[in-house]
């Protein structure tokens, strides 16, 4: 028998799961892990059906140790039209790394705040803005297709609450630069469902383009917050196999939503993400005996239900 549900309201049935554990999982790691692993953990993550992966970072080494080897990374991981690589960019010189490394998409981020803003990136929001305008345009005219993530949209460690009106006039702002999709990230993890919906409300008044949302599991909201995206019309969705990562510039900002576990709370709703959970339980297995210490997702430990037969989503 069927367990699943019909698909939540709003939904299409299904949804692209953007696998970020290569980037975001990484980058909150003390461990720095050689380039062989890094392209062997993005192999599993391939073979469980992940088609979107952030697999590298562009900005500067000194930042972001973890991630100095992008280009040697993106040298070597499988290639095929059906799976597309992102990398994360900051500003111009991050970009033209990203193109003479093939990347298929870059998600370059404004964070809402001043504060956040000049500890996560150097520069004022005024100046994210005026970057992404430059980065967008430089990404097109590349053939390569562009994300804007607006960081704590839900909130920021430094400031606090985050106006919605904030969050959208940033995104108009950046969509009159040329956007393919818009992404909303709970950087430290303190939104809860209400605010998904009112957020995702005040950013369509601006823009009708694809929305991508990115959370954190840090106060036990992530998952429900993930489902109401879903219900609210989200495209994507990003996580990190293992649960794995965090933002080495927000204090207290704990590992985001964990992919498996995702994957299973959409499969029983109903949604459809083409992932295999064996394999991606494996991959999240893998990394996690690179790293040292497991991640805090629960799916591998409690076994997926009612078993192997449904494991694929």
């Amino acid at each position: 028998m069927d367990h699943t549900t019909t698909p939540p309201a709003g939904s299409t049935g299904r949804i692209d799961v953007v696998e970020v554990g290569p980037r975001d999982g990484l980058q909150n790691e003390s461990v720095l892990l050689d380039t062989a692993a890094k392209v062997a953990y993005i192999e599993g993550l391939a073979a469980a059906g992940l088609r979107r992966i952030e697999a590298v970072s562009f900005v500067h080494p000194d930042r972001v140790p973890q991630l100095a080897d992008a280009e040697a990374v993106l040298a070597a991981v499988p290639r095929s039209p059906a799976i597309r690589y992102a990398g994360l960019v900051v500003n111009r010189r991050g970009l033209d790394r990203a193109v003479a490394a093939g990347v298929d998409e870059v998600n370059v981020v404004v964070v809402a705040t001043e504060t956040f803003s000049q500890r996560n990136q150097g520069m004022s929001v005024e100046e994210a803005i005026a970057s992404f305008g430059a980065v967008a345009a430089g990404a097109h005219a590349a053939g390569i297709s562009v994300t804007l993530t607006v960081g704590a949209a839900f909130g920021c460690p430094f400031e606090g609450e985050v106006a919605p009106e904030r969050v959208a006039e940033i995104v108009r702002r950046c969509a009159e630069a040329g956007v393919d999709e818009v992404g909303l990230a709970d950087t430290i993890g303190v939104g809860v469902p209400r605010d998904v919906r009112v957020l995702a409300g005040a950013v369509r008044e601006v823009s009708t383009g694809p929305l991508r949302f990115h959370f954190h599991n840090t106060r036990n909201t992530g998952y429900a917050n993930a489902l109401a995206a879903v219900e609210a019309g989200a495209a994507a969705l990003d996580a990190s196999s293992g649960g794995i990562g965090g933002c080495p510039f927000a204090p207290a900002a704990t590992g985001n939503i964990a992919t498996e576990d995702l994957a299973y709370a959409l499969r029983r709703s109903g949604v459809r993400t083409g992932i295999d959970l064996a394999g991606l339980l494996e991959a999240a297995d893998y990394i996690a005996g690179r790293l040292g210490h497991p991640g805090p997702a629960l799916l591998g430990r409690a076994g997926d239900f009612p078993g192997s037969a449904a494991a694929s989503g």
